[in-house]
């Protein structure tokens, strides 16, 4: 795999790039805003600047830096005639058309590389490959199979498979296992975000020369240091879900008893989680709920607690980093921390891990401003949007000089 993650790789100002002509980007989120959204902004914003942008396929489009006429946005598309819908199965038409909408805007065009996203684009991948474009896919977390092994159709998807119409076409509007496997064998390159999530797909039996690693970005402008608090606070940002370690977080919290300290958990609060709040829960813990301006709380914090059980790259680790926060995370959170210079990486689903990685901090006051200030540096060095950029434009070179090597 191409690593970059530790690292920046930029390419020296003037020297020669082997970049794609006129790229087709396509994805079922928006183009501006938060999470998915900013991520496909910053990319279609990257090939925009270097003058290979030929176009882009989205659900919407909600900036104004890149031109509207190189944007089809799908806002007012017939499926929102289904809306009415279950969520999955309206999210399904929805990435369905998308695909519909791409793969027909691929064949009248003249590109020579598609950037997609998983479950986006199978339509889309099997008309390039009929053109022999190159195809790049992004992948948001793991291998759809994390790293197990699974016969072609498990015992669900056969049942399914089996059901009646109109049940069987609505289990199906969102991209199946076997669709998304396809993509994975249609795309020439495959963007993944963190060494454990490229480990996924080696355990799949996908070749490491398939795999390029793209870690995230952050705004440093926006996400910068704040003033320790005399209080220690721990802060976690996120969806208060078991999947990110919010239960753990909670018992280990309790367990500790710690004077003079507080446990900041903002996020929107799921049913799955309200037990841990009833049984956990106290004076010293507080709950905002979602917010705009995270940053406002990682500013105020001591550390970010961030235990996940499985992540592409969690984008808020690039935050709190950028605010000069110390971390504990799990390998499965991404490769922002590491483990001994910004932070602590515990093992995921650890409990007594994460307990002696919570009380290191609370005893020394002096680790909490060492790693904090490492985790800024880190951040400035090698993950702002900028570096994300360059590092794109670097797969985009790889997918070519792959295609032509096979040619």
């Amino acid at each position: 795999m191409t690593d970059v993650s530790g690292g920046v790789g930029v390419k020296a100002q003037g020297a020669p790039r082997n970049l794609p002509r006129k790229l087709l980007f396509t994805i079922s989120a928006r183009i501006g805003g938060s999470g998915l959204d900013l991520d496909s902004f910053e990319a279609v914003q990257g090939a925009w600047k270097a003058g290979i942008l030929g176009g882009a396929v989205a659900y919407d489009n909600r900036q104004r830096e890149i031109p509207a006429s190189l944007i089809h946005s799908l806002r007012w598309h017939p499926v929102r005639l289904m809306s009415f819908l279950q969520t999955r199965y309206y999210y399904g038409a929805k990435k369905q058309y998308l695909d519909w909408v791409a793969a027909r805007q691929l064949a009248r065009g003249d590109y020579d590389l598609v950037h997609s996203w998983s479950g986006d684009c199978v339509r889309t991948f099997r008309e390039a490959r009929r053109r022999g474009i190159p195809t790049v896919l992004e992948i948001p977390t793991w291998h759809r199979n994390k790293g197990r092994k699974k016969p072609d159709k498990t015992k669900s998807e056969r049942e399914r498979d089996a059901l009646p119409n109109p049940r069987r076409w609505f289990e199906r509007l969102s991209p199946t296992r076997q669709q998304i496997m396809e993509e994975y064998d249609l795309s020439d390159v495959i963007l993944v975000l963190s060494e454990c999530a490229a480990d996924t797909f080696l355990a799949a039996g996908v070749p490491r020369e398939k795999l390029y690693s793209l870690p995230r970005g952050t705004d440093v402008v926006r996400f910068t240091p704040g003033v320790h608090p005399e209080k220690f606070r721990a802060v976690f940002v996120g969806a208060l879900i078991k999947r990110k370690g919010v239960d753990l977080l909670l018992e280990t919290w309790r367990s500790l008893g710690l004077k003079d300290a507080e446990l900041v958990l903002v996020g929107t609060v799921h049913k799955e989680i309200e037990e841990y709040l009833q049984r956990y829960g106290g004076p010293d813990i507080v709950l905002p709920g979602y917010v705009r301006k995270p940053e406002d709380y990682l500013r105020k914090a001591s550390i970010h607690i961030f235990p996940s059980t499985c992540e592409g790259s969690a984008k808020v680790t690039y935050d709190a980093a950028a605010c000069g926060l110390a971390q504990i995370t799990t390998r499965e959170a991404g490769d922002v921390v590491v483990d001994g210079l910004n932070g602590k990486v515990i093992p995921c689903g650890n409990k007594e891990a994460l307990a002696e990685a919570i009380k290191a901090f609370y005893d020394h006051p002096d680790l909490v401003k060492t790693m904090g200030a490492a985790a800024r540096e880190r951040v400035v060095q090698n993950f702002t949007w900028e570096h994300y950029q360059e590092r794109l434009l670097g797969a985009y070179e790889f997918a070519l000089k792959n295609v032509a090597a096979r040619a």
